[in-house]
């Protein structure tokens, strides 16, 4: 579906405001450029990010970080630092640091409702001492990512209450959804059976964790 489908297509900050409304004094006033005691605080439980980033064109990226709470640590309050572990070795948001600095960053806890996002520039460091200090299990990662921060705020929770995320009773049934070994057979056109990629998969989380 392409935007000449559409009849009615907003092009303009003033049809958004027109439309959606100007946010409030309190909404406006929430962003700052640190990392307060509130925004360490929810860092240090956090045990999930979202780091978004493009390259030099302005292609997107999002990809996930997860790890034990307390993964990405606070350097000071204008600096973080995540670790980046062993994954499927594509870089996407490693490249995308190479040419375009800038990222956005979305932390979040389980179970609670608001999130926290961070945005700023974003370094790709190997020193050892840094690298040993972030290890889990024994093992230090290879590259870890400094991120400058420019700007913090939380956001609330309506999307989450919306979605009921951390309600149990309330997500969706999974069947009908293709595990990733068929995913990766059908859309990479692959050789391998659905039953080859999967032991391979499988081989992976074992060996390749940390």
């Amino acid at each position: 579906m392409t935007a000449r489908t559409f009849s009615e297509i907003v092009t303009t900050e003033e049809q958004v405001r027109a439309i959606i409304g100007a946010p409030n004094e309190r909404v406006l006033k929430k962003e700052i450029a640190r990392l307060d005691a509130h925004a360490k605080a929810f860092i240090e439980k956090s045990p999930f990010v979202l780091i978004a980033s493009s390259d030099a064109s302005g292609k997107l990226d999002v990809s996930p970080k997860g790890d034990p709470a307390g993964f990405a640590r606070v350097l000071d309050d204008a600096s973080l630092i995540i670790p980046d572990r062993l994954g499927n070795r594509r870089a996407d948001t490693l490249l995308n640091i190479l040419h375009n600095p800038r990222v956005g960053l979305l932390f979040m806890v389980p179970g609670k409702q608001e999130t926290l996002r961070v945005n700023g520039r974003a370094l790709i460091v190997r020193d050892s001492t840094v690298r040993e200090a972030l290890a889990v299990n024994g093992k230090p990662p290879e590259l870890a990512i400094v991120v400058t921060v420019e700007q913090v705020y939380m956001h609330c929770a309506k999307c989450m209450i919306r979605s009921k995320l951390w309600e149990p009773l309330a997500w969706p049934d999974q069947s009908g959804l293709p595990s990733l070994a068929q995913a990766l057979v059908d859309q990479g056109q692959l050789r391998e059976s659905v039953e080859e990629v999967h032991a391979l998969i499988e081989k992976d989380k074992a060996m390749r964790l940390y």
